[in-house]
């Protein structure tokens, strides 16, 4: 599941983002979802969290749910 819808996202979910400095090369850091920063429903680039490790980026994949 991609990141562009923020109904999809929760706190404590497992993601793959990219970090701002990685938007050129695309390279994903891999973290647990502390915030969600992006207020819109919908963001075609992801949308914007903070991980817990306090790192922020852009949501490319979800690989986790926090209920499972």
């Amino acid at each position: 599941m991609d990141g562009t819808r923020r109904s999809d996202i929760k706190i404590g979910q497992l993601v793959n983002i990219v970090l701002k400095e990685d938007q050129r090369t695309g390279d994903l850091t891999e973290g647990v979802v502390k915030n969600i920063l992006t207020k819109s429903p919908v963001h075609h680039r992801g949308i914007k969290v903070r991980l817990e490790t306090g790192e922020v980026g852009r949501v490319k994949e979800i690989l986790e749910d926090p209920e499972d």
